[in-house]
Formats: C-alpha cells, sequence, structure tokens
C-alpha cells in the first residue's frame, strides 16, 4: 500500500495493495509489450481517498508499444456503474516501456483536458504511469487540477 498526504489539504490518497498489483501485473517488460492502461477508482470516506479498484486494459483500447488510446465510450460506462457501487473516477493510469515513469507532453494534455472537460467535485484527478521497475519503484504518481502539476511519487521509490 501507498499513501500521501496531499499538501495542507488535510487529505490522504491510498493505493491499495490489489491496485498495485495490478499495476505490476501490466508492466511492460518484454519487447512486445504493449501500453496497457485504464482508470482508477476511489472511496472516499471524509479526508481519505482509496484507490481500490483498477480498470483496463480493454479489447477496445488502441495500443501499441508506445501509446495507449482508451475506448472512451466504454470508460463512461465503467464510470456510471462504479459510481452506482460507491467508488468514484479519481483518475488514470497506464504503463511506459521504460523502467522509471515519467509523463510526456501528450500525458499531460490529456490529463489537463480530462480535469477541465470531467464533471466533478474533486481538486484533482490522478495520474499513475507505471514503469518496467518493480512496483513501486518504477511508478510515477502526480496530481492534474487542470492547470498545475503536482507529483507526489517517482523514480526509484523518491518521495517529494
Amino acid at each position: 500500500m501507498l499513501n500521501f498526504r496531499l499538501g495542507h489539504s488535510g487529505q490522504s490518497l491510498t493505493i491499495s495493495d490489489v491496485a498495485l498489483q495490478h499495476f505490476s501485473n501490466r508492466r511492460q517488460r518484454k519487447i512486445w509489450n504493449r501500453e496497457a492502461g485504464g482508470q482508477l477508482f476511489a472511496e472516499i470516506v471524509g479526508v481519505d481517498i482509496v484507490i481500490t479498484t483498477v480498470s483496463g486494459p480493454r479489447r477496445s483500447d488502441r495500443r501499441s508499444r508506445f501509446s495507449y488510446r482508451p475506448d472512451r465510450r466504454l470508460e463512461q460506462t465503467e464510470i456510471d456503474r462504479q459510481f452506482a457501487n460507491g467508488l468514484h473516477y479519481v483518475g488514470d493510469w497506464h504503463t511506459h516501456p521504460e523502467p522509471y515513469a515519467r509523463p510526456s507532453g501528450e500525458d499531460l494534455r490529456s490529463m489537463s483536458e480530462c480535469v477541465r472537460k470531467s464533471r466533478h467535485r474533486l481538486n484533482s484527478f490522478v495520474l499513475i504511469i507505471v514503469g518496467t521497475a518493480e512496483v513501486p519503484d518504477g511508478l510515477h504518481v502526480s496530481l492534474h487540477t487542470g492547470s498545475k502539476v503536482f507529483v507526489l511519487w517517482y523514480r526509484e521509490g523518491i518521495l517529494i
């Protein structure tokens, strides 16, 4: 489990062991592995945000070694279904074929657009990129407000 305090908000973000295992299982460890991705769903209780459920990849996603394009129609279906089960959409995840994941310019633009176009009451969305190194070391975890990015975790588990 990974747990982060979110600035002065008093909130915390926890990534469950189930979610971490999902990421670990989908790392691009072989040269023929394509990028994979999906959505992050959390239980929100008071100031605690706990990512308990991770979706994807889906058969209808467009995937290659160096790109991932989700099926947006199915994503909305997942959001509606998970919300009916008491879980909130809080962001996205995908893999990169590099040991210690870093967001690309396209990743940053896509996340900013997602925050701006979504109807929600969250301060930010979470982006998790999964590198080929062991989880959690290979993860990049950041918060996106639409105009700012706050990095919580990157390269070899160094907490910022």
